[in-house]
């Protein structure tokens, strides 16, 4: 058992250095060399828990998804119980933002995962899967809102999930300083407000 807890530990210093390469430095320089010399093992010993780049950004991008999510459940924790689906959507929305260090690394990363999976069909469906959980995920937390009467009866739940969805499209605009921090968080509060206009 204490070999099996040492072997994740391991491999979760891995990706931590991964990340820190891709943050500070970009995915070219992601190699599987550089990433043993960040996270202080030998290219060997890296080898030993991952046998390639993809293996290792996968789980790498796994690991920050659970990062994220935690981070997302201990904001919701701080919140009035049970917290209104208005903020919940604010919440997971300004998370998956460059907004703070640990989500600007994830966002890097996320977009080092789709440019390797473009060209990698078993990163691609595995991208896939994912991104499709989450649509899925807010799917279903509009239309308990619509149900609730929270949003209007009127809305097409499928169209306003994508537009929620497209609003994580402010990761690349604030990574290229296109748009300001604010700016970004005004945009999504005005979307959140006219989605959820019905209530008084």
């Amino acid at each position: 058992m204490p070999k099996q807890v040492d072997h994740r530990e391991r491999r979760e210093s891995i990706a931590r250095a991964l990340w820190r390469i891709v943050d500070q430095q970009g995915w070219a320089r992601a190699t599987m060399r550089e990433v043993a010399r960040e996270a202080g093992v030998s290219l060997g010993q890296l080898q030993h828990y991952f046998v390639s780049r993809a293996e290792m950004l996968t789980f790498a991008m796994e690991h920050a998804a659970e990062q994220t999510s935690d981070r997302v459940e201990q904001h919701l924790d701080s919140l009035d119980q049970p917290p209104h689906p208005r903020e919940v959507l604010r919440v997971v929305l300004t998370e998956l933002l460059p907004l703070q260090p640990d989500a600007r690394a994830t966002s890097r990363m996320n977009a080092a995962y789709v440019l390797e999976a473009m060209h990698d069909p078993t990163l691609q469906r595995q991208i896939g899967i994912g991104l499709r959980d989450g649509r899925a995920m807010i799917e279903s937390l509009i239309r308990q809102a619509m149900e609730h009467g929270q949003i209007p009866p009127d809305r097409d739940p499928k169209i306003e999930t994508d537009l929620i969805l497209a609003l994580t499209g402010f990761a690349t605009l604030l990574e290229l300083n296109v748009v300001e921090p604010q700016e970004a968080l005004a945009a999504i509060d005005q979307h959140l407000d006219r989605l959820f206009r019905a209530e008084s």
